[in-house]
């Protein structure tokens, strides 16, 4: 009899300190718990990847059925050859390398890779794109998360997961200013602002998203990413 093996997703995490439990206060490595609910709930086992050194990120990759690299800080300027904006947040050297090496081994292994917010902007960093530094309107208030519709491109991977105006949960000040190597834009803000990109099919199953699925009851985007595990492990 073949027993089901649910698909193993990788969520990258990150480093911080003031996380307390009791009567502790350490360093910790944090994920909002909305990524790996997300990934339970579709279906997958979800394990979180903290910073590590980036020549091990192949081996990480290696043992996934697929990835997510989370939301989070404003990416170093400096990684898309940039000056740094005063809107710009303060870097985090050791996330943005990691999460960097994670994509570019997913990308060479042709892993199914869902980039989120943040996520999306490395993924277009990583192909040699760049950002725009600030922009007004997709983040109200510090700490809430707003909502807009975003418009899918026709023809598209994600025009085929959500193929209508969809209303979706959104937090960022940066966004796509060049499209990296081979990047298309597959969903747009009413005021132009690319909320989705993706590779061609040929380059494999990689699509970034500047929304929070996680943070919605949406779980199109997390089930096609699954699909894309099934298509590829044949679970």
């Amino acid at each position: 009899m073949t027993t089901h093996r649910p698909p193993l997703i990788g969520v990258s995490s990150y480093l911080e300190t003031g996380a307390r439990w009791g009567a502790w206060e350490l360093e910790s490595a944090l994920v909002p718990a909305a990524y790996p609910r997300m990934v339970q709930r579709a279906g997958g086992l979800a394990c979180l990847l903290p910073p590590d050194a980036p020549d091990r990120a192949a081996a990480a990759v290696a043992r996934l059925d697929a990835l997510i690299i989370a939301g989070g800080p404003d990416v170093d300027p400096a990684r898309y050859g940039a000056e740094r904006s005063p809107r710009t947040g303060p870097p985090a050297p050791e996330r943005d390398a990691w999460e960097l090496a994670l994509i570019e081994a997913a990308l060479a292994a042709r892993l199914p890779l869902l980039g989120v917010c943040r996520g999306m902007q490395l993924l277009n960093v990583a192909l040699g794109g760049t950002l725009v530094q600030h922009l007004d309107g997709h983040a109200e208030n510090v700490g809430v998360f707003g909502r807009h519709p975003v418009i899918p491109v026709p023809g598209t991977l994600y025009a085929g997961i959500a193929p209508e105006e969809t209303t979706v949960p959104t937090f960022h000040h940066q966004a796509v200013a060049r499209l990296g190597t081979s990047l298309l834009p597959s969903a747009h803000a009413s005021d132009g602002t690319i909320e989705a990109v993706e590779l061609p099919a040929e380059r494999g199953w990689a699509l970034g998203v500047q929304w929070h699925p996680e943070m919605g009851e949406d779980l199109r985007v997390m089930e096609a990413l699954m699909s894309a595990t099934e298509a590829m492990t044949g679970s």
